[in-house]
């Protein structure tokens, strides 16, 4: 009996030592099928408790912890990955964690996370992060963050932060942020924010802030805010704000209930408090408000109850018309003063 033992226990002692050697069990090969461990080249269905050295993995890999980052760089995991932090170099399918989803390199495909999801190159495809989704590089598709959504590099597609969304480059498509949304590159499409919204160089399309919305160069297309638009050189298209809107050129039409001023007016501007045109700068248009006060050149017409204008080259009407340069009997006129 004790000899059938010792018998039996020889041969569980190899077939361990030979498990441990190869770190997994594969059947029916080492290749393909069904593997329990740190299998490295596999094709089917494998589990294993956190990957180590992996070159690639195609199927379904369940993993229950994200891998050793540095042993696992260049790992490609491909198909359907599940576990508490499924995770691998380069990730392309369907990633699934209880708590989030991490790639090294890249992640591609459909990849959900409780806690967030993220990687240090591009996150491609449709990408939930129950708190946060990002990643080092670019992040496209649709793109939703519980509280946040950034990228170092692009952000694509339609974008849903719960707090805001931010991108180091650009950010395009249809881009929403409870609280704001920015990009220091340029951003484009349709951008909700609910208190504010930023771009470093340009923000062109439908633009809508509770609060604010500012370039640092162009804002073009519908900008819409409840209380400023700004731009650092040109505000062009429709622009409506609840208290001001200012550039150092205005374009198209700008409406404000405050002020609308900039060094150039090229357009159609009205305010219910007040237009300024800076020293030296010139209206090509016409300018609605109860004051406007052109410091250099008017090109068009101005309406209000005081118009004030270095030179004329147009209309102003009004209760008090003032025109600087006017001949001495048309420098100040009430009802209408004119120069041509």
């Amino acid at each position: 009996m004790t000899r059938n033992r010792h018998l039996a226990i020889g041969p569980a002692i190899l077939l361990l030592a030979g498990l441990l050697s190869a770190q997994s069990l594969d059947i029916p090969s080492h290749g393909w099928g069904l593997s329990f461990g740190n299998s490295k080249n596999f094709t089917g269905l494998r589990f294993n408790y956190r990957d180590r050295g992996v070159e690639r993995v195609r199927g379904l890999n369940f993993t229950l912890w994200q891998p050793y980052e540095l042993d696992d760089i260049d790992s490609l995991v491909q198909g359907l990955s599940l576990g508490l932090i499924p995770g691998g170099g380069t990730l392309h399918g369907v990633q699934i964690g209880v708590l989030g989803v991490a790639g090294i390199k890249n992640v591609r495909g459909i990849s959900v996370g409780l806690l967030g999801v993220g990687t240090g190159g591009s996150l491609v495809g449709i990408n939930i992060g129950g708190i946060g989704a990002g990643a080092g590089d670019n992040v496209v598709g649709l793109n939703i963050g519980g509280l946040g959504l950034g990228a170092g590099g692009n952000v694509a597609g339609i974008n849903i932060g719960g707090l805001g969304v931010g991108a180091g480059g650009n950010l395009t498509g249809l881009s929403f942020g409870l609280l704001g949304l920015g990009a220091s590159d340029d951003v484009k499409g349709i951008n909700i924010a609910g208190l504010g919204m930023g771009a470093g160089r340009n923000l062109a399309g439908l633009n809508i802030a509770g609060i604010g919305m500012g370039a640092g160069e162009k804002v073009s297309g519908l900008n819409i805010a409840c209380i400023a638009v700004g731009a650092g050189d040109v505000l062009g298209g429709i622009t409506v704000a609840g208290i001001a809107a200012g550039a150092t050129e205005i374009r198209g039409l700008a409406f404000a209930g405050a002020a609308v001023g900039g060094q150039t007016i090229k357009g159609i501007v009205a305010s219910a408090g007040c237009t300024l045109v800076t020293q030296g700068g010139e209206l090509r248009g016409g300018v609605v408000a109860p004051v406007n006060w052109i410091k250099g050149t008017q090109r068009g017409v101005a309406i209000g109850i005081v118009n004030y204008a270095w030179s004329l080259r147009g209309v102003q009407i009004g209760l008090v018309n003032i025109v600087r340069d006017n001949p001495s009997g048309r420098k100040v006129l009430p009802i209408i003063n004119w120069n041509f």
